[in-house]
């Protein structure tokens, strides 16, 4: 019996010294590493199939975040296209003593679905179902698009070079 819809996942992991950098806060790539990891799960077990990564968008470090706390990955599938998905994750960190609550990061990853062979295979329509995944579907539309622009500017600027 799932609790959680197919479309969300949430992890939990407490910050250890291991992934401290020299000034004893979380390192960025350990975060990052782990970001990954939850957009697989998010994404493999919406899809039903291996996922691959695409791409990563805004990831935004808004506070660092310390060794001992506890850290929550909240992840959704935002949008889905053919055989793509936007996963959408908010990162909060958590002080055990003081029971502080922080927001620490968000992010954007596109996952792709694919096959045994690692060919793009289809993924299952999100249909939103409340207000705030319309909302969530509307953003992904929207950064869609704007990716596509800046490709676009891009492939322009390296043209007229």
């Amino acid at each position: 019996m799932n609790i959680i819809p197919s479309h969300q996942l949430t992890m939990t992991v407490l910050m250890s010294p291991d992934m401290a950098n020299f000034s004893g806060n979380v390192h960025g790539g350990a975060i990052l590493k782990l970001l990954d990891q939850v957009a697989y799960a998010c994404g493999s077990r919406y899809a039903a199939q291996y996922v691959v990564t695409l791409s990563v968008d805004q990831v935004t470090f808004r506070q660092p975040i310390h060794v001992g706390e506890l850290v929550s990955f909240l992840a959704s599938v935002n949008h889905t296209g053919t055989s793509s998905m936007e996963i959408g994750i908010k990162v909060i960190a958590e002080d055990i003593r003081t029971q502080t609550v922080r927001h620490v990061n968000s992010c954007f990853f596109t996952m792709v679905a694919v096959d045994d062979d690692r060919r793009p295979i289809a993924v299952p329509p999100l249909v939103p179902s409340s207000a705030e995944e319309q909302r969530r579907f509307e953003g992904a539309i929207l950064r869609k698009q704007l990716r596509q622009e800046l490709a676009r500017r891009f492939e322009a600027a390296r043209q007229s070079e």
